[in-house]
């Protein structure tokens, strides 16, 4: 049963972090903060809907980072019981689909936790001043399909916020895979 992400906290501020990436380098917030916005984005490499985007999340970043807009991945499922996202793995994600920007591993879901990230993929944009002013999809999936209309949702609000420091007042939730949770 898909999840679907709540609507956007606006103003609400970006949570640091220092998490390992892909490439073993430690990556904090400020590493990637950008000069007009900031997209974090929690995804991981097996969800369906992470991977029915995945092609639109790698062109959108290379073309927000244009517009002053730098974006950061986290993967922060459980992959004792779900080895398809194990650190490994993530590696080899990285490498297939040639991220332009960090992967990094959430590995006891505590940033997932701080953010309120409740599916993949979930996407956080914040503004300049790292307000958060976008909780929304990238674009319309119909079973698990890109709905090709232009510019992607995301892609149109991050610009707006790179040029007005804004989000859009209307927003559509985006919606996956719950994330799956260690057990406590």
């Amino acid at each position: 049963m898909p999840v679907k992400t709540p609507i956007c906290d606006f103003g609400q501020a970006a949570k640091s972090f220092e998490l390992k990436s892909t490439n073993n380098e430690i990556i904090k917030l400020n590493d990637i903060k950008g000069e007009n916005g900031t997209l974090v984005m929690f995804i991981c490499n097996h969800c369906p809907y992470v991977i029915a985007v995945i092609k639109d999340i790698i062109e959108d970043c290379k073309n927000l980072e244009e517009v002053g807009i730098k974006a950061v991945a986290i993967c922060s499922n459980d992959s004792i019981n779900y080895s398809e996202d194990s650190f490994d793995k993530m590696v080899k994600f990285h490498e297939d689909h040639n991220f332009s920007f960090p992967y990094l591993l959430d590995e006891t879901q505590v940033i997932a936790k701080n953010y309120g990230a409740v599916c993949t993929p979930d996407f956080f944009g914040y503004n300049k001043n790292l307000e958060l002013q976008y909780r929304g999809r990238i674009r319309e999936l119909k079973n698990l399909k890109p709905i090709k209309s232009g510019e992607s949702d995301l892609f149109n609000a991050m610009r707006q916020i790179s040029e007005t420091n804004r989000g859009p007042k209307e927003q559509n939730p985006s919606m996956g895979c719950g994330i799956k949770w260690l057990d406590n």
